[in-house]
């Protein structure tokens, strides 16, 4: 019988494309969902009764060992921006590691972030490392992933940047870090294979990024040609930047929290000698080779745009 595989937050971003792996590869999938009807759309995708919903809250944990009964493979994608980071990345990621432990599964792959550090100047990138230490204590040989930034043509990363370039002027902060933004399908993959051939990848860590290393300039220039837009960008003072920073912690509609000003501080990147894609056997995907074909909607006209890309 094919592995059944509970997947928490399948109706995110990411889990969307991490349940059409599964999928694809034979597994049946649990969806697991504070509200299972944010994730319905993905039950065309797989055959009958091959992927299920059960509504679950990973603070909550009787909801989560519901969840991950019979269970042979339990996937944690469960992140927030903002808010209480300890409950969600801390406490919850220990909860999922207990609950799949005693429910004798036999792989367990946390989803961290790269800049997971117990160091860290944000709040975001410590708990995510005290997440992975948590998942740990409980289940020593799961699998701990850490994608850089996602892209894909649902992401509020490369969209969110397209839609400022309507402006004359585009304010960029932190225009020197850099990240190693990864496709979202390339990351799905590399946590598809982590829970269904788990033996290679337990007990290991990967930080997994994309081929291209780019500042936050330098991308916002790339998504402008890509786009055919021609905005004079505007460096934001570091000092301007951090009073911006703080004001989004308590107002509405500021484009950035404080915490994530914090995390803008560190590169985003691979860190040297630690294992990647290529321990999946996976090639990355450039972004020049997927990202115009949504792109083209951020056009001056749209697809009717002269010599307009399709996907």
């Amino acid at each position: 019988m094919s592995r059944l595989v509970t997947l928490f937050g399948g109706g995110g971003f990411l889990g969307r494309y991490v349940a059409q792996e599964l999928l694809r590869n034979g597994a049946r999938v649990r969806v697991a969902e504070r509200d299972p009807s944010d994730a319905w759309f993905l039950k065309p995708l797989g055959g009958l009764g091959q992927t299920q919903f059960i509504a679950a809250n990973i603070t909550k944990p009787d909801s989560v060992a519901r969840a991950v009964d019979g269970a042979d493979s339990v996937i944690n994608l469960v992140g927030i921006l903002k808010g209480d980071f300890d409950a969600i990345h801390e406490r919850g990621a220990a909860n999922v590691a207990q609950a799949a432990k005693a429910a004798g599964a036999d792989a367990l792959v946390q989803v961290s972030a790269i800049g997971a550090d117990p160091e860290s100047l944000s709040g975001y990138g410590r708990s995510k490392a005290a997440g992975e230490a948590a998942a740990k204590a409980a289940f020593p040989t799961a699998t701990i992933l850490r994608p850089s930034i996602l892209f894909g043509q649902e992401d509020d990363f490369i969209n969110r940047f397209a839609a400022m370039q309507t402006l004359p002027f585009v304010p960029v902060m932190r225009g020197d870090t850099t990240f190693q933004p990864i496709f979202v399908a390339d990351a799905a993959k590399a946590i598809a294979a982590a829970a269904l051939d788990p033996a290679p990848y337990a007990g290991k860590t990967f930080e997994l990024g994309g081929p291209e290393v780019i500042s936050m300039l330098a991308l916002n220039e790339w998504i402008a040609k890509a786009t055919g837009r021609s905005p004079q960008f505007v460096p934001v003072p570091d000092a301007l930047g951090s009073l911006i920073a703080c004001a989004g912690s308590f107002l509405p509609g500021v484009p950035i929290t404080r915490d994530q000003w914090a995390m803008l501080q560190t590169d985003n990147v691979v860190s040297p000698g630690v294992k990647g894609l290529e321990a999946f056997g996976i090639v990355p995907t450039p972004m020049e080779a997927v990202a115009p074909g949504w792109l083209v909607t951020h056009k001056p006209r749209g697809r009717f745009a002269a010599n307009a890309k399709t996907a």
